[in-house]
């Protein structure tokens, strides 16, 4: 794979999102949060995500001139209509809404309806982290792609959940950012991509047995007919049900709650009405934040500082490794594979724009 540095990842980022008609503010902020995501190392919600909203709006299920409007309003909790766009933009503005409540009344609550996939979680719960408040993000997804437990076709989305706080060191906060599946749909798709095979256990057929071979997982994915991805856990007697349950949990939270759509309850043609909740506290309506941040790092230096039992792969704690790679990354530039990069190049011939990889 070539590298390419992420001003440049950015740029072309950009590009894309004007020529589809975003509006400026939105486009800038939907870039800069892509090409974060993918500078931490998350290729599969970065810049990947182009050629399927590209899909997405020949296919007129994605508004990316949408405006978004606070619909509901109280104290310590709103809700935002996302416009039918992509999530990013929109779930910036939630998350600094919510904070602002939380800043004023300990906690603030925003769920969003009427958006659309907004990338990787982390970055906006980190969002609340670097104001010192701890966060928690949930989302809905758009496609049927994980299979329940004792199941054999899809009826749940890998349903993401991300929880961040911040510790004493302002560039070291805990970020945990998960599916509640075993792993995400675009994680299949790299491996596509890269023509690599599956391990045994992330997808599973009509008869709960592996499938890995990754081509034949992304159409099985992309199909929403039988098999899918297999909730946290991997099977029945790994406690697959937790994971499950985990994926319910965000369902009730950023569809119910948000007021967003079920997607096996969703109509043909209906739109696809991805939901967001997020959740900010603010440590200072319950102690002096100090202590808290103390508080939090010790856990975490404790962690860190337990010999590992490979002595070549230390301990980490959530958002070590993410931090790590952007390092990394900065340096050297961000990974993409040919075939992603013939994808793009085709995106931009048809939109008659400057291909910049």
């Amino acid at each position: 794979m070539n590298l390419y540095q992420a001003e440049t990842v950015e740029d072309q980022i950009l590009a894309v999102l004007k020529m589809w008609g975003m509006g400026d503010e939105v486009a800038h902020t939907t870039a800069s949060v892509m090409v974060e995501t993918d500078l931490c190392g998350i290729d599969s919600h970065g810049i990947s995500m182009l050629p399927g909203y590209q899909r997405l709006i020949d296919l007129k299920q994605l508004s990316v001139d949408g405006a978004i409007s606070v619909i509901r309003e109280n104290r310590g909790t709103a809700v935002i209509d996302g416009g039918n766009n992509l999530g990013h933009s929109t779930m910036v503005a939630a998350m600094n809404l919510a904070g602002s409540k939380a800043a004023e009344y300990g906690v603030g609550v925003v769920t969003v309806r009427r958006s659309h996939h907004f990338g990787a979680a982390g970055y906006y719960a980190k969002l609340a982290a670097d104001k010192g408040q701890i966060g928690l993000v949930t989302s809905t997804t758009r496609t049927k792609a994980v299979v329940p437990t004792r199941g054999a076709r899809p009826l749940l989305g890998t349903n993401p959940l991300a929880f961040a706080a911040p510790s004493s060191d302002p560039d070291a906060p805990f970020v945990l950012d998960m599916s509640t599946s075993t792993v995400a749909v675009n994680k299949v798709k790299v491996y596509d991509y890269l023509d690599k095979d599956l391990p045994a256990g992330w997808v599973l057929d009509e008869n709960g047995e592996p499938v890995t071979d990754s081509r034949d997982a992304y159409r099985r994915l992309r199909n929403q007919e039988s098999g899918g991805l297999s909730p946290l856990g991997g099977s029945e007697a790994l406690s697959s049900h937790k994971g499950y349950g985990l994926a319910v949990m965000v369902q009730i939270l950023a569809g119910a709650l948000a007021g967003a759509t079920f997607a096996p309850l969703k109509s043909p043609g209906e739109s696809d009405d991805i939901g967001h909740f997020c959740l900010v506290i603010d440590p200072g309506a319950f102690g002096h934040p100090d202590d808290f941040t103390r508080s939090v790092s010790q856990i975490l230096d404790t962690l860190r500082e337990e010999p590992s039992a490979i002595p070549e792969r230390p301990i980490l704690v959530a958002g070590d490794l993410e931090r790590q790679v952007r390092a990394e990354r900065l340096s050297t530039g961000i990974p993409l594979s040919p075939a992603l990069v013939d994808q793009i190049k085709q995106i931009c011939a048809q939109g008659g724009i400057p291909f910049l990889l």
